[in-house]
């Protein structure tokens, strides 16, 4: 029996003779095959093609949507770090507030001419301040962010209480610096600044200016003392009531006599260095019944 064929027969529209063309069965089955299997092929190169244009395209988004979370987590963050750090601004200042309203006692903090030498006041009046213990942990949220600034909203509705039951009392708090000019050396330990290699304890603050600016009361008070001694040169010690007292040495001249009235921002004396100093400045004290506390608590004015 003789192999069946297929036949495609093409008739011109023309005076030319028909074109024949004979395939097998198998030719005819395995081009089919083949047109099938390459449709397919074609079809998924195509869908393929699609599926990764569409992820290309979806990648792209994410990415772009990834940068954009990341910028705005950081904006997000430095707005936070910025609240942070008001609010230790206004957390500090409020403490300084409590130390002047008399409600809390003051801590001791961690804060180039530089003195020495013993303090003016007695011996027996040597005591200090203890160190604080560590500091208050980091802010990380925002919800710790609003409960430090709900609980600093109460103290200051308290503190506002008080003030205005103290009101005739803040004319004798010491609230200002008594020169303006940097602070060379702070309250605390210290090494011997002539050079003796030895740690010792610094009783009051130092604050190097120009020789012969005005040195002022930091209160209302009475001056208790004006004498030289080899240590702090010229100084004063003014008795504001209430346990407080404050002493400025160094000075160049005294300019009032002991028993005198003083306000807050007269001037007592001159910047200099008498006495144990290695340059010009003032060395300020501030004494609460008789021990030493830190006189940046009762610096208000620099805020």
């Amino acid at each position: 029996m003789g192999k069946k064929h297929l036949s495609l027969i093409v008739i011109p529209h023309t005076t030319k003779s028909p074109r024949t063309w004979s395939f097998s069965r198998r030719t005819v089955k395995a081009a089919t095959v083949c047109g099938i299997g390459l449709a397919v092929l074609m079809t998924a190169v195509t869908v393929d093609y699609v599926r990764v244009r569409l992820s290309r395209r979806s990648y792209h988004s994410l990415v772009a949507e990834n940068a954009k979370q990341k910028e705005e987590l950081r904006v997000y963050g430095t707005k936070v770090g910025e609240l942070e750090r008001k609010l230790n601004g206004f957390r500090e200042y409020a403490g300084k507030l409590n130390v002047f309203a008399g409600i809390k006692s003051p801590e001791m903090l961690t804060n180039p001419g530089v003195g020495g030498g013993q303090s003016a006041f007695p011996p027996d009046a040597a005591q200090v301040i203890p160190p604080p213990g560590n500091p208050p942990p980091s802010i990380a949220s925002v919800q710790d962010l609003t409960r430090t600034a709900d609980d600093l909203e109460k103290n200051l509705d308290a503190l506002l209480s008080h003030f205005e039951q103290l009101q005739g009392q803040f004319a004798t708090r010491p609230s200002i610096a008594p020169v303006i000019g940097y602070r060379s050396s702070g309250f605390g330990w210290r090494l011997d600044p002539f050079g003796s290699g030895r740690r010792a304890f610094h009783s009051g603050l130092d604050i190097a200016t120009v020789h012969g600016n005005p040195v002022v009361a930091t209160a209302d008070g009475a001056v208790l003392r004006v004498a030289y001694d080899g240590a702090l040169g010229n100084n004063i010690i003014i008795n504001h009531g209430n346990g407080i007292t404050t002493l400025y040495g160094h000075l160049s001249k005294a300019l009032i006599k002991p028993g005198a009235r003083v306000k807050r921002g007269d001037t007592i004396g001159l910047v200099g260095r008498t006495g144990r100093a290695l340059g010009d400045h003032v060395h300020y004290e501030v004494r609460l019944n008789g021990s030493a506390v830190n006189p940046n608590l009762y610096i208000l004015d620099e805020f």
